[in-house]
């Protein structure tokens, strides 16, 4: 292949990526709003690690398994900041 369509190849899973991180953050939201209606805090004692430890199993490379982590940790930071916004739109909602 050549440079344009390599450059359409990753256009692609780019797009595709999107749909799967807005399909994880629909589940990450269903996870909130359980956790909200049990009293339970955003982060659960472990859950990270176990979520990092399965995506590093799965990994075949070439990303390392430290860059693949560093990925994902930034992908656990924005669904907590998803969870946070819906538990205080829930709250003000409620006023």
């Amino acid at each position: 292949m050549d440079l344009s369509e390599w450059r359409k190849k990753i256009d692609a899973i780019d797009r595709e990526l999107v749909r799967l991180l807005n399909e994880r953050a629909h589940c990450v939201a269903e996870i909130g709003k359980i956790k909200r209606q049990g009293g339970l805090p955003i982060e659960a004692s472990g859950r990270e690690e176990k979520v990092f430890a399965n995506v590093v199993s799965a990994n075949q490379g070439p990303l390392d398994d430290d860059e693949l982590r560093r990925v994902f940790e930034r992908i656990v930071e924005e669904g907590k900041g998803l969870q946070r916004r819906l538990n205080e739109s829930h709250v003000a909602e409620k006023k």
